[in-house]
């Protein structure tokens, strides 16, 4: 069987190592920003410092892992923005999660065990 090496497809992207190597470093330098900006005090913008280092690193992982840096730039932009889209919703259901904190906190809480679950057999 003869096979010809010439004839491969026109979108192969090939990436070199060098390249790989760089992207995996920075995903792992992210990574470990991640978790200094999580110790420092910065009070609600964790949650958007946090999101945004999320949002780069899964720009790293599209834009050369999926290869999305050698595509169209309509392809770039819509991946881009629903990447925006998704980190600015759960940042802002975020924000809320403290909203209602005083109200849990101060609600009554008694000492008494609860109750055992009586557990029947089907």
């Amino acid at each position: 069987m003869n096979e010809h090496h010439d004839e491969l497809p026109s979108f192969s992207h090939p990436v070199s190592l060098k390249l790989l190597i760089v992207v995996f470093v920075a995903l792992v330098a992210l990574t470990v920003i991640t978790v200094l900006v999580n110790n420092l005090p910065l009070g609600k913008f964790d949650i958007w410092a946090a999101l945004g280092i999320a949002m780069i690193k899964g720009s790293l992982v599209m834009l050369f892992f999926m290869h999305m840096w050698w595509e169209k730039g309509f392809n770039v932009i819509v991946f881009f923005s629903s990447l925006f889209f998704v980190t600015l919703f759960i940042g802002i259901t975020l924000m809320d999660t403290g909203t209602y904190r005083d109200q849990i906190d101060s609600f009554p809480k008694t000492d008494r065990p609860d109750p055992p679950v009586v557990r029947t057999a089907p």
